[in-house]
């Protein structure tokens, strides 16, 4: 798969010689949030994600600890239409307090999986039992 480093001379992305399967993303500049803002964080790169595949921007698992922002969107999707070399790669961050990322700090990982070749037929009836709503597979229990 191919990468551009576009702004910030940070090293390709690694995923840390095999010690877990993500790719760790850096910020390409020092970003300052006040509590409550939105900001676009460039994380410096231009990817091609191969056609048939989709790559996943993920948060880090401490970048919340560590920076108190979250990723708005939950999940970023990239797919192969995304590759011009000025399709920056951010992650849209909303703070839960002020904070400062200097650059070079990881706080996403992303990953490309195959994309599934999947239609949809439209059917008035999908003719299976009801499971009984979201969040239905657990019991919940009342202590009083």
């Amino acid at each position: 798969m191919e990468i551009r480093i576009n702004t910030h001379g940070n090293p390709t992305p690694t995923n840390h010689e095999g010690k877990g399967d993500w790719f760790d993303l850096s910020v390409s500049e020092d970003v300052e949030i006040k509590k409550g803002e939105y900001k676009q964080i460039s994380l410096g790169i231009s990817i091609e994600t191969p056609v048939g595949y989709t790559t996943y921007i993920v948060p880090r698992s401490s970048t919340f600890k560590h920076y108190g922002i979250i990723l708005v969107n939950s999940v970023g999707v990239i797919d192969s239409s995304y590759c011009g070399d000025d399709d920056i790669v951010s992650f849209l961050a909303l703070a839960t307090r002020d904070t400062v990322i200097k650059k070079g700090e990881r706080i996403a990982q992303m990953m490309t999986f195959p994309t599934p070749d999947i239609k949809y037929k439209e059917v008035s009836v999908l003719g299976n039992i009801n499971r009984g709503g979201i969040g239905s597979t657990g019991k919940w229990f009342v202590v009083n």
